[in-house]
């Protein structure tokens, strides 16, 4: 009888590691097989995980009997906290049963005359027991019996701890797989040759390809040529055993670029060899937008403050030359042509007429916010801007403008349009350390639909072409110069390219780059042409009014001095105010003045206010306003109707004199 146990405790041993992967058939198993290896009836009690005993599985060679004694037996949601499980915990042996003792296990009706109870030990502790019962008169267990029944429990244990590994190995795997999956970074396991043997769901949406349609291929697919060599020396590394962290460029299925940064370790086979590599990949494209946004908004900021000093700087200054050239003038028209005074005079007013026109620049390139588009000669444009050119290029880099008395104008506003025109000039200095020649050229052309990329404009346009002889860019950078943010010098913030293309994109127009190494770059630059020429400023229909009275306003004390000695000659009675409020008081005491002349900003009641209060008393008050601040650069803050007009700063005798005369009539005459 040895052998056939010996080869059934086998067979056993075989079905139970087969069952393994299933809990309840290694319960059912042991227990049929303990049944009919010792009979008459079998069951397996284990602890669930919670320490209470699960569901019993049970087996009699009597079919009709398992049920009932299955229910009677079952300890289902106990804890082993009763006589027998402590005394099967603590000493580890089978307790053996008959007569009273087995009777007591259920109910007389089972006739239960005999039972064996061997503890079931997974892992050196008590996980449940095996139990055996017999029910005919005087039945008992012999000792072989019992000792058949210890060595069916020793089997069960063993594919218990198996089956719970299995269990715990299958959770920890689920486990692993919910994380692979839910983590936002993306997970790619490579072979030595860095094809795809497993991809999680978001390394697809990086790369733009369903994760199933990854396996098989090559990451090398979505590197360039640079990317590749990267790659290899990374899988080499982990080769060697070590792990790598770095940052590159993923193309997309799409044709699209994203940021990432791959960690890489090595994975080793079952025999400790090299297997490939598992990579970690984080998609930063968003992060490092918003750093670039950072970068922009605290250049945007810089911006802004650096346009109100230039703004403010420039209307204080307009405030100074307005003194210097009133004062100049007065010297002019005093002195004879021919002595040294008299030079020195026009001497100084044609230095003031040259900062007027440098500030003005520099009120229209620093405070573009608010301005109002205008119909701008292109010819006035590039002489206005060349001076802005030179000083941006400097004394290394030539400078040729090109352009005829017919290009067509466009209409915009001058500041940005400025401002894209300088950004060029500055890219074309930064390509050209070592000197070079920069070529401005403007000519008009009609487009035809189809004849430029998608969506440009066409119809009549003005095309402005700015061409370097500086070190080009190669196709791959030319492609994305005009990003936001893009830039080849560590020290750019890749602002001034995507500024242009940003500015030129709102005018309704379309920009386009040439360039190759070593043969410099070419910026077209499409502008569709007004429709309208600008009118001459200042222009208005003569008055026959004649004019007395005349009220100055103006907060700076010796700009309103100024204003009143030069047009004192001219017989005007003047009152000055160097506050609005006063000159407010004065108006509704009484005063009747035939004309306001006043300054835009001040600070207590702009000149529009002050206007607008005034009119109440006199309705058809004509208003002459002074500014340091151009028309455009004012924007909304200023309204010209026909009863007024802007005298920009600074001017001269005959200037301000002519513009009371356009705007009032003919000065008083004296008998």
């Amino acid at each position: 009888m040895a052998y056939p146990l010996r080869y059934a405790l086998a067979d056993l041993a075989l079905a139970l590691s087969r069952a393994a992967t299933d809990a309840a058939e290694v319960r059912s198993t042991a227990a049929r097989a303990a049944a009919d290896m010792i009979g008459d009836g079998a069951g397996v009690q284990l602890l669930r995980d919670d320490g209470e005993y699960e569901s019993i599985a049970y087996h009699h060679l009597e079919d009709d009997r398992s049920g009932p004694l299955a229910r009677v037996l079952d300890r289902a949601g106990q804890a082993p906290d009763d006589e027998y499980s402590t005394t099967l915990a603590a000493s580890r042996r089978p307790i053996v049963l008959a007569g009273d003792a087995a009777a007591a296990l259920a109910t007389p009706e089972h006739q239960i005359t005999a039972a064996v109870l061997s503890p079931v030990i997974v892992d050196n502790t008590y996980a449940g027991y095996l139990i055996l019962t017999r029910h005919t008169p005087d039945a008992f267990y012999s000792t072989p019996e019992v000792e058949l029944a210890r060595d069916i429990a020793g089997e069960l244990s063993l594919a218990v701890a198996g089956a719970r590994a299995q269990e715990r190995l299958r959770a920890s795997e689920e486990r692993y797989r919910r994380v692979l999956e839910t983590i936002p970074e993306g997970v790619l396991q490579l072979d030595p040759d860095g094809v795809a043997t497993y991809a999680n769901e978001p390394i697809g949406v990086v790369l733009g390809m369903p994760r199933s349609e990854l396996i098989g291929v090559s990451l090398r697919g979505f590197l360039d040529n640079v990317g590749q060599k990267e790659l290899q020396r990374r899988i080499d590394e982990c080769r060697k055993g070590h792990s790598t962290v770095g940052a590159t460029r993923l193309m997309r299925a799409d044709g699209s670029r994203r940021s990432v940064r791959i960690s890489m370790m090595p994975v080793r086979d079952d025999n400790g060899e090299f297997g490939g590599v598992l990579c970690m990949i984080t998609d930063t494209t968003d992060h490092i937008d918003a750093r670039g946004l950072k970068r922009q908004l605290d250049h945007l900021r810089r911006l802004d403050s650096l346009g109100q000093l230039i703004g403010g700087l420039s209307h204080d200054f307009n405030n100074l030359m307005t003194v210097v050239a009133g004062s100049a003038d007065m010297i002019l028209t005093q002195t004879e042509e021919d002595s040294s005074t008299h030079q020195l005079a026009k001497d100084i007013l044609d230095a003031v007429a040259t900062g007027r026109t440098l500030t003005h620049q520099l009120l229209a390139f620093g405070r573009s916010e608010g301005n109002r588009p205008e119909v701008i000669p292109i010819p006035d444009l590039l002489t206005d801007v060349q001076s802005l050119f030179s000083r941006t290029l400097g004394e290394r880099i030539g400078l040729d403008l090109t352009f005829g008395p017919d290009v067509w104008p466009v209409k915009a506003e001058r500041g940005p349009l400025e401002q894209a025109l300088v950004n060029l000039a500055a890219n074309a200095r930064d390509a050209m350390l070592h000197g070079g020649m920069v070529r401005v050229a403007a000519t008009n052309e009609v487009v035809e639909p189809g004849q430029l990329a998608e969506g440009a404009p066409t119809g009549k346009l003005v095309h402005l072409v700015v061409t370097d002889t500086g070190t080009g860019m190669e196709e791959e950078i030319r492609k994305r110069a005009l990003e936001p943010f893009f830039t080849t010098r560590p020290t750019a913030a890749g602002l001034g390219l995507a500024t242009t293309a940003g500015i030129v994109q709102n005018l309704g127009g379309h920009i386009e780059l040439e360039s190759q190494p070593r043969l410099g770059t070419t910026v077209h630059i499409y502008l569709p042409a007004a429709e309208e020429r600008p009118q001459p400023s200042g222009e208005r229909k003569e008055k026959n009014a004649v004019i007395g009275r005349v009220l100055i306003v103006e907060d700076q004390p010796d700009v309103a001095q100024l204003v009143q000695r030069l047009i004192a000659p001219a017989g005007y009675e003047i009152a000055v105010a160097t506050d609005a409020l006063m000159a407010v008081t004065q108006v509704a005491s009484g005063a009747r003045p035939d004309l306001l002349i006043t300054d835009v900003v001040m600070p207590t009641m702009t000149g529009p206010e002050l206007a607008g209060a005034l009119r109440t008393h006199q309705p058809d008050l004509p208003v002459l306003y002074m500014s340091g601040y151009t028309a455009a650069s004012l924007g909304p803050q200023l309204h010209l109707d026909e009863n007024s007009m802007l005298l920009e700063k600074p001017f001269t005798r005959s200037t301000l004199l002519g513009a009371i005369r356009s705007l009032c009539g003919p000065q008083p005459t004296h008998d």
